[in-house]
């Protein structure tokens, strides 16, 4: 296959490296990735500075680019100018951290797939909780086996998988498990503090999501599952779609008035 790596953590990040050294070995590898770390971006890009692009040392094995832009740049630029013909997938990760639940409206892991996925390709977002052991490698030959399942399968169009690992030995996750995503609300809890002048400012604490139902993201990795749930691009609510109508004035009616 053909394969894209990005991420939101930057080219030279663990994760990324893991998928690049285990996916270039069976495939064709293109890595389009932040320069430096670019998290919690969601889906934004770079509109009002340009954006540099520049080719990285990548031993033979494939290519790597590093750009100083969001991961969403990364794949919009990356699809244009970094490769010639578009790729069989895209894979974004894998991210040190979960992007479960209400995170992932802030993961540029996840904007970065949902990317591909807008493009018409097959994409998926892998992370990996923070935890005492992080085998970036054995999660990332994972990925390359159920990639090729993916690809014999396919996804419908503008779905994209978010697939997260819990943080501990392989030899200790139970399976995999398909979920939704927890609609819990993060723990938001700030770090207060003053500077040298007595100013009060503020630091993002611990951000883990709270709490998750039975089939959700949340619960799978608090059970020591690896957790892949299916996104769609379009947000548009149907149901509330069709309830709609009651609650519009009658246009004709109006102009009469």
């Amino acid at each position: 296959m053909n394969i894209f790596l990005t991420n939101d953590d930057g080219y030279q990040a663990t994760g990324i490296q893991a998928l690049f050294g285990v996916l270039s070995q069976n495939h064709h590898v293109v890595m389009v990735a932040p320069d430096r770390e670019k998290s919690a971006v969601s889906h934004g890009i770079t509109l009002h500075h340009p954006m540099r692009l520049q080719q990285m040392p990548s031993e033979g094995k494939g290519s790597i680019f590093a750009m100083d832009g969001t991961p969403a740049d990364c794949v919009k630029l990356g699809l244009s100018e970094c490769v010639e013909t578009p790729p069989d997938m895209v894979i974004s990760g894998i991210n040190p951290g979960t992007n479960i639940g209400i995170d992932i409206n802030y993961s540029g892991t996840v904007a970065a797939a949902r990317e591909g996925a807008l493009n018409g390709i097959v994409s998926l977002a892998v992370s990996m909780k923070i935890g005492n052991v992080m085998d970036y490698e054995k999660l990332a030959w994972f990925i390359s086996d159920i990639a090729k399942t993916i690809r014999k399968h396919n996804l419908p169009s503008g779905t994209f998988l978010n697939i997260n690992a819990p943080g501990i030995a392989f030899s200790g996750i139970k399976g995999v498990k398909i979920t939704c995503q927890a609609f819990d609300n993060l723990s938001s809890r700030f770090e207060k503090r003053k500077d040298p002048k007595q100013r009060r400012y503020y630091w993002y604490g611990s951000q883990e999501p709270v709490s998750g139902g039975p089939d959700t993201d949340v619960n799978a990795i608090a059970q020591n599952y690896i957790s892949i749930t299916p996104l769609r691009c379009d947000l548009t609510d149907y149901t509330a779609m069709a309830e709609m109508p009651v609650f519009l004035i009658d246009w004709s009616s109006r102009q009469k008035s």
